[in-house]
């Protein structure tokens, strides 16, 4: 079985060790993280090579060894992997879709939740030894999301699980996606420009591509309504950061949930630390456990359908 696998950045998966590489490929070396000049000499006599969110540039994967026969990204995402090389040397291209659907739904609808409450206010009150909310009455702005209009940019799994949820809260739906839709189940497709206006919650659910970097920009922010939040659980480069920060500042708009940046991770001197009403996650929806174990299981799957000749998840 040709399905000798090289794992470049496994601790990214396996950070807590409770994650098992061993059972994906009859044989696999594990290393827990690999420089950019490393990667070579690492993948040499390897027939599968597994990243996680790890940068592999075109002049490295147009000298893999011809042992290399697939690429298999472990996530959804793999705007990390030069496609061209990809395609110029013959190797095939592989992804896990929705291994992490509802972990990552769920850490939307929580930024939601937390949002309309002002949770992140509430928590520094309490940190600095404020207690007015408990002694004299609720400080803080409090409101309902039920009868709320949630817009998500993007239609894929994380899309309509998030939008399962919000219905089952009572909030109305928008969607804009590239593929032209009927409106079905309580959902509205429309424009991006109509979505931006009339949202009280924007959700970037799409992946991050030449079209679609810096989706949320300054004109875009500048549609929103001013006591809309922008919550982005999928690329941080879908938003300029830049031009959010200043938007929030400057009372554009009210907030953010993010749990994805520009720069992962997120530099020490970001304003978006300090901001009280911005929530800022270290991208952590695919990280819970079972969502990991599963994401390997995934991966093992890949490898043996693609050691028999019958590749699943192909995206080159």
């Amino acid at each position: 079985m040709n399905d000798k696998t090289v794992v470049l950045n496994g601790s990214v998966v396996n950070f807590d060790g409770n994650v098992d590489y061993s059972n994906i490929a009859s044989e696999v070396v594990v290393y827990d993280q690999t420089p950019e000049d490393k990667i070579l000499e690492r993948v040499d006599e390897f027939n599968i090579v597994v990243t996680k969110e790890m940068p592999v540039p075109g002049d490295i994967i147009r000298q893999f060894p011809d042992s290399v026969k697939m690429i298999c990204e472990a996530g959804t995402g793999f705007n990390n992997i030069d496609m061209d090389a990809v395609h110029e040397k013959g190797i095939a291209l592989c992804n896990i879709p929705a291994y992490s659907t509802q972990r990552v739904a769920h850490t939307g609808i929580m930024f939601i939740l937390n949002l309309a409450s002002s949770m992140q206010k509430q928590i520094r009150m309490l940190e600095e030894g404020n207690h007015d909310n408990f002694q004299k009455h609720l400080m803080v702005n409090h409101m309902e999301v039920n009868g709320k209009t949630l817009g998500v940019i993007g239609y894929g799994n994380v899309g309509q699980e998030i939008i399962k949820i919000a219905q089952a809260l009572g909030m109305k739906i928008l969607v804009s996606t590239r593929t032209p839709r009927q409106d079905q189940d309580g959902v509205h497709f429309t424009t991006k420009e109509e979505l931006f206006r009339q949202s009280d919650f924007v959700s970037l659910n799409c992946p991050l591509n030449e079209e679609t970097k810096h989706t949320v920009n300054e004109d875009t922010l500048a549609m929103m309504k001013p006591t809309a939040y922008l919550i982005n659980t999928a690329r941080g480069g879908l938003v300029d950061e830049n031009a959010l920060i200043q938007a929030i500042q400057n009372g554009v708009i009210a907030g953010a949930g993010l749990d994805v940046q520009e720069k992962e991770p997120l530099p020490d001197d970001s304003p978006l630390y300090d901001m009280e009403d911005v929530i800022v996650t270290p991208h952590m929806g695919w990280r819970g456990l079972e969502t990991r174990q599963r994401l390997v299981s995934l991966i093992q799957d890949n490898i043996q359908a693609f050691a028999k000749s019958e590749p699943i998840n192909r995206v080159d």
